[in-house]
């Protein structure tokens, strides 16, 4: 590896404290403004990217080990299958390389690359980019153990300010953006659009792009997985509230609601409600806030969006993408596809 001075770490390793010191602060900011903006709209809806806190990390990882969760199994198997390929893809006869992963959590699916990548003596460093530093404080211990030769830098910070960050500071070396887990498919069609072109805007002509989606399929397999017997994505889904009411001092009370996942195989998307089973008014005390719900009023909680290859170009297409490559689990029911900065 050898690839970074000395003095370039510690620039690395001051700036990355800068940073987990100043995003709190400024998280719980954003996190309160946006409760306020949902649960004021109609119909009201909160955003999924506050799920991830330390118990909510817990209870994502109990989803991803459930039979009918099948998504991280798919992509697990796209890597430990393609490692090499992708390899050649990134970094061929180590051409230097930084390994760049959007909401990294614990690296799981990751660490099938990462083990490989150091095993081959690949020239790269790795970049996990999360909000929630929970995530990354374990991520980073867990590949110290686990990976002592790897360069690691985490950043706690929203995904384009961190990017912007990176390439303020190195403009010259390829980067390799992992989005995995689908996770594109928690934005509504045109937010998936602007948000890959915004990333489009962030990457160099040298820059590749790694994003997995989650392809259409037997819509019961798909519900199962949003909808097991045991309750945990209930529960998920049900944390958020309880966070609320931990961090604006709110008095939700979740036996209240009901979790109703829905699927539309016409559009592929999954969304996910919270409905309360009463008339009721939830006050956050903290913010000075009080919200009244009907019966049968719901929560907008998540969308998870299944695609098609011909949809999957078509937003490579609109964003300013070519995509290079694409890569299947066994079922075809996931896809990685590598796109390159057109």
């Amino acid at each position: 590896m050898g690839l970074f001075t000395s003095s370039l770490l510690e620039q690395v390793l001051t700036t990355t404290l800068y940073i987990l010191e100043t995003t709190t602060t400024v998280f719980n900011e954003t996190f309160a403004s946006d409760v306020i903006e949902g649960l004021s709209s109609t119909p009201k809806f909160l955003s999924s990217k506050y799920f991830y806190d330390e118990k909510g990390d817990a209870i994502f990882q109990q989803i991803m080990d459930m039979p009918s969760y099948y998504l991280t199994r798919s992509e697990y198997q796209i890597f430990d299958t393609h490692k090499q390929a992708l390899l050649q893809l990134f970094g061929p006869n180590c051409t230097p390389f930084h390994l760049v992963e959007f909401g990294a959590g614990d690296g799981l699916k990751t660490k099938v690359l990462l083990k490989h990548f150091i095993d081959q003596k690949a020239c790269f460093r790795y970049l996990p980019i999360d909000i929630s530093e929970n995530v990354l404080s374990l991520l980073t211990h867990d590949l110290e153990i686990n990976f002592p030769t790897l360069e690691v830098e985490p950043l706690a910070n929203d995904y384009f300010k961190a990017l912007d960050i990176l390439n303020q500071r190195e403009q010259n070396e390829r980067k390799v953006i992992l989005f995995l887990g689908s996770n594109i498919g928690n934005f509504e069609h045109d937010q998936a659009i602007g948000f890959l072109q915004k990333m489009r805007q962030h990457l160099n002509p040298n820059d590749l792009l790694l994003i997995g989606f989650d392809l259409k399929k037997d819509p019961s397999v798909i519900l199962e997985a949003y909808n097991d017997k045991e309750g945990v994505t209930a529960s998920f889904n049900l944390n958020l509230l309880d966070r609320i009411n931990k961090e604006f001092d709110g008095n939700f009370d979740t036996s209240k609601f009901r979790h109703n996942p829905t699927y539309n195989p016409l559009t592929g998307a999954t969304k996910s409600y919270m409905v309360s089973t009463e008339d009721q008014v939830i006050t956050l005390e903290k913010l000075g806030k009080s919200f009244h719900f009907e019966a049968w009023e719901a929560i907008d909680m998540e969308i998870s969006q299944k695609y098609s290859l011909s949809t999957i170009q078509h937003l490579a297409d609109k964003a300013g993408f070519e995509v290079t490559s694409n890569f299947f689990d066994k079922n075809n029911y996931f896809v990685d596809s590598v796109w390159s900065v057109k």
